[in-house]
């Protein structure tokens, strides 16, 4: 008998495991969808003007043209419903031989942005996660 009441409450627990993984909200949803996803964009822009390390290379870029970029590029990863039309993250990044440092300083400057608009960490790291590959196409040593 106890044996039983332990495997009962074992299948109790692994089904209760595994519907709150299956509620887990989408990270486009987490984020705000497009909506928050552009005014995170937009925070982003805010935040790199005012660092030193890195606001050098945004100087002259068509901010709006940036904005809508990465708004659709970051819906289009996180599974939202966009199509992001631009050019891979390679050729975006070709030439303008980014450090490891700016990279990094862009990282921060996009957590700052991300704890401005109110997102919670664990929403952060799950975004970071998704971006994290396009280091290799963005960082060239």
């Amino acid at each position: 008998m106890k044996q039983l009441f332990i495997g009962l409450c074992v299948s109790f627990l692994l089904m209760a495991c595994a519907n709150q993984s299956s509620t887990e909200q989408s990270l486009y949803d987490a984020l705000g969808q497009y909506e928050g996803i552009t005014k995170i964009t937009h925070q982003l822009i805010l935040v790199i003007a005012k660092d030193e390390r890195v606001k050098h290379r945004y100087k002259g870029a068509n901010m709006s043209k940036f904005k809508k970029g990465m708004s659709d590029y970051v819906c289009a990863a996180v599974g939202g419903p966009c199509e992001y039309k631009g050019d891979n993250m390679q050729l975006v990044h070709a030439g303008h031989n980014y450090t490891n440092t700016e990279f990094n300083a862009i990282v921060d400057d996009l957590i700052l942005a991300m704890e401005q608009c109110g997102i919670p960490v664990t929403t952060q790291n799950r975004l970071l996660a998704k971006l994290a590959p396009t280091y290799k196409d963005v960082v060239y040593q």
